[in-house]
């Protein structure tokens, strides 16, 4: 049997995850947040906005992955930019 082999960008990238996670749930807790309207069509609290876009972020990273020949740090940024962006205005 084979075992999946972590490396270091893989175990930072889930612990990053993991941070955000948490993070969110300390300011949920001391800070509960309201439904708002921004970019998105729907009214979304940081959660949603935190699942949107990752989930977002995750696609745009394997589309340009898929349909470029950039660079991975190059879609991982654009990634990035999507999640700060869906975050701060969506």
């Amino acid at each position: 049997m084979e075992w999946m082999s972590w490396t270091v960008p893989t175990a930072a990238f889930f612990a990053v995850i993991g941070l955000i996670l948490v993070g969110m749930t300390v300011w949920e807790l001391s800070s509960p947040s309201v439904l708002r309207r921004g970019l998105l069509p729907i009214a979304t609290t940081r959660g949603d906005r935190l699942f949107i876009g990752l989930l977002g972020s995750a696609y745009l990273h394997l589309l340009v992955i898929g349909v470029t020949d950039w660079s991975i740090w190059v879609a991982s940024a654009l990634s990035l930019v999507w999640l700060l962006a869906v975050m701060r205005w969506g």
